[in-house]
């Protein structure tokens, strides 16, 4: 086999590995009538190590899902498609117990990944009939829900990160969630942006992005979010940053 044949075949497989991650993102677009949504990840790379899920349950119930893995570029890559086919296949059998997925997830990346990967992930289940958001938060970004009043709560319960230990007790957390509420859930490539001067947007530049934007529709709240963090950095990116903004209606 010639160099440029090699060089071909190397071209064609990370283009079939962007493709299967991309499609590993894309939500199928099913909606409940107490939750609206909108789901963006920008990666700085053709191949990222974040990624989003949202997937329908029974029971007029919505899963949503945000992780981060450890590391960069392949290996990373690797290790977040590693989270995904595992919390999709979990969510499909228990998505509605929440522990049960993560506990699922975390022994399923420990037994398939290297001792010093491991990945952080956010599962929450949204109950359309009650308003109610169970979730397991595993050493993520706590993801923010916005009152109407901008008071602010942060979903921190959970546990440690997937993929350090082979298992894990992880805990639940429960917010009753009203109408006009928003929840706000990200990676720290969005936190973690920075000015020419060195300063971080942080969560509070995340949060003032949100209850400040006159948008109503969580995709114009999501394009919102990106415009003031691409103003504040100057459009200069770092990291991947990936958002999911819903709306309970």
């Amino acid at each position: 086999m010639t160099t440029d044949a090699v060089v071909m075949d190397v071209s064609q497989d990370w283009a079939t590995a962007c493709d299967v991650q991309q499609r590993f993102m894309h939500h199928p677009g099913v909606t409940i009538d107490a939750l609206s949504y909108s789901a963006r990840c920008r990666q700085v790379r053709a191949l990222g190590g974040d990624c989003y899920g949202v997937l329908p349950l029974s029971h007029n119930r919505l899963a949503l899902g945000v992780g981060d893995a450890s590391g960069k570029s392949l290996a990373a890559a690797l290790m977040i498609s590693s989270v995904q086919s595992s919390l999709r296949t979990a969510a499909s059998f228990a998505g509605n117990d929440t522990v049960a997925v993560l506990r699922a997830v975390n022994s399923h990346v420990h037994a398939s990944s290297l001792a010093d990967r491991y990945a952080t992930l956010f599962y929450g289940v949204f109950d359309g009939t009650t308003r109610t958001l169970r979730y397991v938060n595993a050493g993520h970004n706590p993801p923010l829900v916005i009152r109407q009043d901008r008071s602010t709560i942060r979903l921190e319960t959970g546990g440690v990160p997937v993929g350090i230990f082979p298992s894990w007790n992880y805990e639940e957390g429960l917010v009753q969630l009203r109408p006009g509420d928003l929840i706000i859930a990200y990676t720290d490539g969005v936190t973690e942006a920075v000015n020419p001067a060195g300063k971080e947007w942080g969560v509070e530049g995340l949060r003032k992005a949100a209850a400040e934007s006159d948008a109503q529709c969580a995709d114009d709240i999501a394009c919102a979010i990106f415009a003031s963090m691409d103003e504040f950095s100057r459009g200069h990116q770092t990291d991947d940053a990936t958002v999911i903004v819903a709306r309970v209606n």
